[in-house]
């Protein structure tokens, strides 16, 4: 039992150093990438303070920002999706398909229709003010499909998929209509914004999310042992002494707050907290405490991938990150769907 444990913490080891070299290949790769193109030598002599003024400004002030967001709104997501699946006890649970993204993503496009002309709400506050808009639409939406999926003193995970397509459908329907409200140019702000784009390129929108995965992420990972039991089943963790609906909560309010701080500077990202805590769970098992912090680095990974890819494929047009998260996705959802369903 011993020699199991060393090993599979070994190959955890080895996995995470694998990724983490990977992550940094890529955003190296990143930082290259784009309209402007900057030799690889010149990225190294930059960052080592070294680099002329405009690639300074191009890296510092316009790339760098984008990419530390991309790879914390890939963490974010991922672990929010992983989070859910466990205590859900459904491989289909993504805060994007339940409707939690759509919540956050509906409270955000009122913040903008009706506040964000607002002298108050203008400028750097705004961006403080957002997250805490969308984690508002978040939980509004948390509650409401955990609500009209309870059904005889228990959620199904096929009803509580069902539920969520359903409120998704229907913050959908709301977002038109107050987009249809707005001027074109903010009009054409939420279309793309909602699409899924990591649209805030400055250390500010850094600033505001940062907190948050600085803080729940590790909360989570400290929780593994509860989101164990809870995949487990009710009867299980009931056994083994876990109080269920306590733990329930306090995992349920970790992802979704990852969840609508992510969308508030991330946009409509779907699909990437389904498929990254799968392939973490086909590379290292179920055990919380290792899926958990590899999965964090699998999204952080595939974002800043997608991201990358969109701003390159074509160039100088970019690609909204969630369609291409989304196109890369669905054929993965579909063999999920028709296995699980």
């Amino acid at each position: 039992m011993d020699h199991l444990l060393s090993k599979n913490q070994k190959k955890f080891k080895l996995l995470l150093s694998i990724m983490s070299m990977l992550t940094i290949m890529m955003l190296i790769l990143s930082i290259n990438a784009g309209f402007i193109k900057i030799p690889f030598d010149a990225v190294l002599a930059t960052l080592m303070g070294q680099g002329t003024e405009q690639n300074e400004l191009t890296i510092f002030q316009f790339r760098l920002p984008r990419i530390i967001l991309a790879l914390l709104v890939g963490a974010g997501i991922a672990v929010s999706g992983a989070i859910l699946q466990g205590v859900s006890r459904n491989p289909l649970a993504d805060p994007g398909i339940i409707g939690i993204n759509s919540g956050a993503g509906f409270t955000t496009v009122l913040y903008m229709f009706f506040f964000q002309q607002t002298a108050f709400f203008k400028g750097a506050l705004s961006v403080f003010i957002m997250p805490l808009t969308a984690l508002i639409g978040a939980f509004g939406a948390a509650i409401l499909i955990y609500m009209l999926s309870w059904k005889n003193g228990k959620v199904t995970p096929v009803r509580l998929l069902l539920v969520g397509i359903g409120i998704n459908a229907a913050f959908g329907a709301g977002l038109i209509i107050f987009q249809m409200k707005m001027e074109p140019i903010n009009f054409m702000k939420a279309i793309i914004w909602l699409s899924g784009t990591i649209w805030g390129t400055n250390w500010t929108f850094v600033l505001a999310l940062l907190p948050w995965l600085i803080l729940l992420i590790p909360y989570a990972v400290y929780k593994a042992r509860f989101l164990d039991a809870l995949s487990m089943g009710d009867e299980i963790a009931t056994g083994v002494g876990v109080p269920i609906e306590r733990e329930k909560r306090k995992l349920l309010i970790v992802s979704v707050a990852l969840a609508g701080a992510c969308v508030a500077v991330g946009g409509g990202i779907t699909f990437l907290g389904l498929i990254a805590p799968h392939i973490s769970r086909l590379l290292i098992g179920s055990r919380n405490a290792k899926l958990l912090p590899l999965t964090a680095i699998i999204g952080a990974l595939l974002l800043l991938s997608a991201d990358t890819l969109g701003r390159v494929i074509m160039a100088p047009v970019e690609l909204p990150v969630g369609l291409v998260v989304s196109i890369l996705s669905v054929p993965y959802f579909i063999y999920l769907l028709l296995k699980t369903v």
